[in-house]
């Protein structure tokens, strides 16, 4: 009887010690304490998907410290999102910098120089400023000075910046960087607090919109 006594007793301590040691439950998300919404909703590029865009300027030190967080759930990314960095162009002086991340894009590499279009403007201080500034920096990346002034030039790429001028204002994004998940929800560094809570909240969202797809 002792010993069945002390066995059930160390069943419930273990049942005890096993629920402390459970994570606790993810908070639902919430409209207005972890995102906002995009109105009116934008309609994107496939409704089978859950299309996420990150919104980003290059002369933007946030975004160059979110690109790591970012970066590692890119690696994770559901297989059923589609994942779109947009450039804005909040000032005058960023319309360059957006224009290079389009040029990049144009040329195949946007990858390669994307990390490092960063590193040239908070690390190395280059101004990056003009198209003459730009050609050298696609040239040290083996880029010919033909090759990226054709690409620059192109109705692609000229298509795209006019774009970039109003798309922030459509998404109502005023800051950066900032993430829009299926044209709906609105995560922003502000309102996440931190980068990593940035992350979740979009996984979240993920979540949410993968759950209302039929087949998913």
């Amino acid at each position: 009887m002792v010993k069945a006594l002390f066995t059930f007793a160390l069943l419930i301590a273990f049942g005890q010690s096993a629920l402390a040691a459970q994570p606790p439950a993810a908070k639902p998300l919430k409209a207005g304490e972890d995102y906002e919404l995009v109105s009116p909703p934008q309609a994107t590029g496939d409704p089978a998907k859950v299309e996420v865009i990150e919104f980003f300027g290059y002369g933007c030190p946030h975004c160059m410290h979110f690109e790591p967080h970012l970066n590692e759930w890119l690696k994770k990314k559901p297989a059923n999102v589609v994942f779109i960095r947009q450039p804005v162009i909040f000032r005058a002086e960023w319309a360059p910098h957006a224009k290079g991340y389009f040029v990049a894009e144009a040329l195949g590499i946007a990858d390669k120089v994307h990390a490092d279009f960063f590193d040239a403007i908070h690390t190395k201080k280059m101004a990056l400023g003009s198209e003459d500034d730009l050609a050298k920096f696609f040239a040290s990346h083996g880029v010919k000075e033909e090759d990226f002034r054709k690409a620059s030039r192109s109705f692609a790429v000229d298509s795209k910046m006019r774009q970039a001028e109003g798309i922030a204002a459509r998404y109502g994004v005023d800051g950066t960087p900032s993430v829009v998940v299926n044209g709906k929800y609105r995560v922003s560094a502000d309102l996440a607090k931190n980068f990593e809570n940035m992350i979740a909240i979009t996984d979240g969202l993920i979540k949410q919109e993968s759950a209302a797809k039929p087949g998913q």
